[in-house]
């Protein structure tokens, strides 16, 4: 049951050995010699390394199925060597294209069944230049109409007591926010429940890698929890399956499997992505390109966009009794319009119903009395504007065809859904149901209390974005949206996919002037670092959050960085982390045609940054630069010529950032 070749050119491929399991050590090198994956098969078990440098030792692998186990002792039927090099494009997202390069080996066991029977597998290996990927293969079984996996075996022992980072979510049933904390291998416990990624440095120079998953299909998502007393190391976790209470409140655990058909399955890839910097892995595309390819064909409609959003900044529109209701959203209409945005998010609320609970009483097909829907999108469209719309989970898989309809007959762009917070194997595909079906209607999705990324954007390229990501909704209530959070976020959670984090916050405050408030917050981060997340922060739907009036000064003018927003694009030709480290600060380029945008952002520490500037083509760049000025409310503009043998000098205040746009020079 291999995966199938999706590469446009394919090398050689070997024939296939015959030999028993313990003959020899397998080894799977990438292309560029670098990465090597070695599976023992006589063991079962894999080991890592890089530049000849152990990452993970031998580890075992494995699946526990209600028919017998996958593990050591299984009896080797040859493997397969193959090899691709190919690029793929990307529908929108942080470059054009990505590489598909890796060589393969395909390697079949037999195990034996608890009932006497053989029980066949294959173990996928891949080898990239960015990282190493393996899964499980079970064809059908004969006989067998049906299976379960109990557990998995699989763990990644490692080969030294790494610095960490990652987020314990402890529960299962999750909205997958969380800060990424350091935190030391050996402090990792069996107890615990990482989501991915968990990101760690080999301190081998600056070598780091990451644990994650991509093509999850038919089966749950994963979790990463420690070894216990048996040493360095996480191992894969799996989710219990929950009943199907629409009530999320009173769902139960029913079953820690996995409900297999007996057509056969396999597993999702367990990934190691390597490289030898931190900023390496966020610029990396290799979780979608492990992903199925696009199952749409035709994806001209899918545009990436800024949108103008009213839950964040509580409705704050200058209009009498400002809220959910029709005056209200022609107001952000006109402030889409005035800001150059795409569209407006119309978020929870607007619908007949509309709760963050099940409620089955409610009617996401119609809007309630106070909006008018067909005349507020009626003036949209003459001012211009897309329009999205807010929809709680359940409530939309009770009516999915007939809202789906509605709203491709309204001309709705997209739809946010909210709160499945988790990742079992009916929520995993649920995502594939929505997506499928939204893909039917030209709808595009932002997925929110959604897990980790796993390349089902690739797949479903009209998944354009999504949340699971401790965003800047929480400066509301909290002060857990630090400057320090800000730059982990893209060395770890960014690294798996674009993250819905909401950006735009130009109420800007020092963390000694911060102050937790519903109505047009406050983040306690400089305006240089707000702008700047336009450019590090991955998110082809970008939100534009703040209020109407925080992107004007008194005099009617546009705030320090409002045009820069108005201009920055949301989807990008080329990608380039071109400093940076975990939690300390980063420097991004990006690239869409022929100019180039410069994000940089620190933490609470006040940073002078010397940016080379050798990424530039060839010829004479013109670079105008905002970074902070005398407050964090202020930028100070400056620029001047530059070309790739310089280097460009960004002050950024604590908590502060920068960006810089460089357009080539006309002779």
């Amino acid at each position: 049951m291999p995966d199938p070749v999706r590469a446009a050119v394919a090398l050689a491929v070997a024939a296939a050995f015959c030999a028993p399991a313990g003959a020899e050590t397998i080894t799977i090198k990438s292309p560029d010699g670098r990465n090597a994956v070695r599976i023992d098969g006589d063991k079962l078990t894999w080991s890592v390394s890089r530049d000849g440098k152990a990452i993970l030792e031998p580890s075992p692998l494995g699946l526990n199925l209600d028919i017998g186990a996958i593990a050591a002792g299984a009896t080797a039927g040859g493997h397969t060597e193959s090899s691709v090099d190919d690029t793929y494009e990307i529908v929108a997202g942080k470059a054009r294209s990505a590489p598909d390069r890796y060589n393969q080996s395909d390697l079949a066991f037999t195990a034996s069944g608890k009932d006497g029977r053989p029980l066949q597998f294959h173990l996928l290996v891949r080898a990239y230049d960015n990282g190493v990927a393996l899964r499980y293969l079970v064809p059908e079984q004969a006989g067998l109409k049906a299976f379960k996996v109990m557990n998995e075996a699989t763990q990644f022992n490692f080969a030294r007591d790494y610095d960490c980072w990652g987020a314990n979510m402890g529960r299962f049933d999750t909205s997958f926010e969380a800060e990424y904390d350091p935190v030391k291998a050996s402090q990792i416990r069996n107890f615990h429940n990482y989501m991915a990624p968990l990101v760690c440095k080999t301190g081998a120079g600056t070598t780091t890698f990451a644990i994650a998953e991509s093509d999850v299909k038919d089966y749950p998502g994963m979790y990463l929890s420690g070894r216990g007393d048996a040493g360095l190391g996480v191992m894969i976790t799996l989710p219990p399956r929950f009943d199907n209470n629409r009530d999320y409140r009173f769902r139960k655990t029913v079953s820690a499997s996995v409900q297999l058909q007996g057509r056969g399955f396999r597993t999702p890839w367990r990934v190691v992505m390597l490289g030898d910097a931190p900023g390496d892995l966020a610029a990396s595309s290799l979780i979608p390109t492990l992903a199925a390819p696009s199952q749409i064909r035709d994806t001209s409609w899918i545009k990436p966009s800024k949108t103008a959003w009213d839950w964040w900044n509580d409705w704050a529109v200058k209009v009498p009794g400002a809220g959910i209701n029709t005056a209200t959203y022609k107001a952000f209409i006109d402030f889409s319009r005035e800001m150059k945005l795409d569209d407006i998010l119309i978020d929870e609320g607007w619908s007949v119903g509309s709760d963050v609970e099940p409620n089955p009483q409610a009617d996401v097909t119609r809007a309630k009395p106070a909006v008018d829907m067909p005349a507020l999108l009626q003036y949209a469209r003459s001012q211009g504007v897309g329009v999205w719309l807010w929809v709680q989970w359940q409530q939309l898989d009770n009516q999915m065809d007939a809202a789906f309809k509605q709203y491709a007959a309204w001309g709705i762009k997209g739809v946010k859904v909210d709160f499945m917070n988790r990742n079992d194997q009916e929520m995993v595909d649920w995502y594939h149901k929505v997506l499928s079906k939204a893909a039917e209607y030209r709808l595009m999705v932002d997925l929110h209390g959604a897990y980790p990324p796993n390349g089902l954007n690739r797949t479903w390229p009209n998944f354009i974005t999504q949340e699971g990501v401790l965003g800047a909704e929480n400066n509301k209530w909290s002060a857990r949206i630090t400057a320090t959070h800000n730059v982990t976020l893209p060395f770890t959670r960014m690294i798996l996919g674009p993250m819905d984090y909401t950006p735009g916050g130009f109420h800007n405050a020092t963390p000694a002037t911060f102050a937790q408030r519903n109505h047009e917050p406050m983040v306690m981060t400089t305006r240089g670092q707000a702008v700047a997340m336009y450019v590090v922060y991955d998110s082809p739907f970008q939100m534009v959050s703040d209020s109407p009036a925080a992107y004007k000064n008194a005099d009617g003018s546009w705030a320090d960085g409002a045009e820069f927003i108005q201009t920055v694009p949301t989807s990008w030709d080329e990608t380039r982390i071109v400093a940076g480290d975990i939690g300390e600060y980063i420097v991004s380029a990006r690239r869409k045609g022929d100019v180039w945008y410069l994000g940089a952002m620190t933490n609470e520490t006040e940073r002078t940054l010397k940016v080379p500037l050798s990424f530039l083509g060839k010829g004479g760049y013109h670079a105008d630069v905002l970074q902070d000025g005398a407050d964090a409310t202020h930028l100070q503009a400056g620029g001047g010529a530059v070309t790739a043998m310089q280097s460009l000098t960004l002050k950024l205040a604590p908590s502060g950032g920068a960006v810089a746009v460089l357009r080539p020079r006309t002779p």
